[in-house]
């Protein structure tokens, strides 16, 4: 069993307990101001638009419906079936399909490869949550996924975020609403290097196309009103040659 499926519980306990409403979740922020900007980096190293595409860690699938709109096939994937009842319920019309899935595990990520075959993959904010030794099956879970002809595009929280989480944690009021139940169900980001996250993904055959900074946006504000923005980094990653 892998790490990922022995902290599987503590997304459920999350999700679970989540509310549907929009934006009730730290990083479900509007699409227009998180995958929309992702997708104008993304795409144009796109060798096949036309690919099914795999937003891995879709949780209640706010950015899925949003990208379903985009590409004519779109599959949400996420470890916890509590997320997926949520992406499930916000989507009568079936606008995506849905899969549970421990992209750390080589089977389930080759059967669903087998099923899509080659696709384009968004993953926004997986990696870092990983235990350590899941980062780098993750990372040739993705490679699997994307095969010859797919692109993925990750954003991963930068090392400077650390300090920006710390600081909200320790504030005199205790972590904002948004970010306690985090902490309370055991997901508190884990450290990956900035460094870290391409050799990761070169180590699964990957090469990095495209990469950059842009912060995360979040749905939770500062007492004096401004946003949460936590630091970022993006990377775009395929094969080549």
């Amino acid at each position: 069993m892998s790490v990922t499926s022995r902290y599987r519980e503590s997304w459920e306990g999350f999700w679970r307990e989540a509310p549907d409403a929009p934006g009730a979740v730290l990083w479900d922020a509007e699409p227009a101001l998180t995958v929309g900007p992702h997708l104008a980096l993304f795409e144009p190293h796109l060798t096949d638009p036309a690919l099914p595409l795999v937003d891995l860690g879709c949780g209640n699938g706010t950015q899925t419906r949003y990208l379903a709109d985009r590409f004519p096939r779109v599959v949400g994937a996420d470890l916890s079936a509590a997320a997926l009842e949520h992406a499930r319920r916000a989507d009568p019309a079936g606008r995506a399909v849905y899969r549970q899935l421990d992209a750390a595990e080589k089977d389930a990520v080759g059967a669903l490869h087998a099923e899509f075959g080659d696709a384009n993959v968004y993953v926004r904010g997986v990696l870092h949550q990983c235990r350590p030794d899941d980062r780098q099956p993750l990372a040739d879970g993705i490679a699997t996924l994307v095969g010859e002809r797919g692109r993925a595009f990750l954003v991963e929280l930068s090392g400077a975020a650390k300090a920006v989480l710390r600081g909200l944690a320790d504030g005199p009021d205790g972590p904002p609403p948004k970010l306690a139940p985090v902490f309370r169900h055991g997901l508190a980001p884990g450290e990956v290097a900035d460094e870290a996250v391409p050799a990761y993904l070169r180590s699964a055959g990957l090469t990095v196309l495209a990469h950059g900074e842009l912060p995360l946006i979040t749905t939770d504000y500062r007492p004096d009103g401004t946003r949460i923005e936590l630091p970022s980094q993006w990377l775009v990653v395929g094969r080549t040659g």
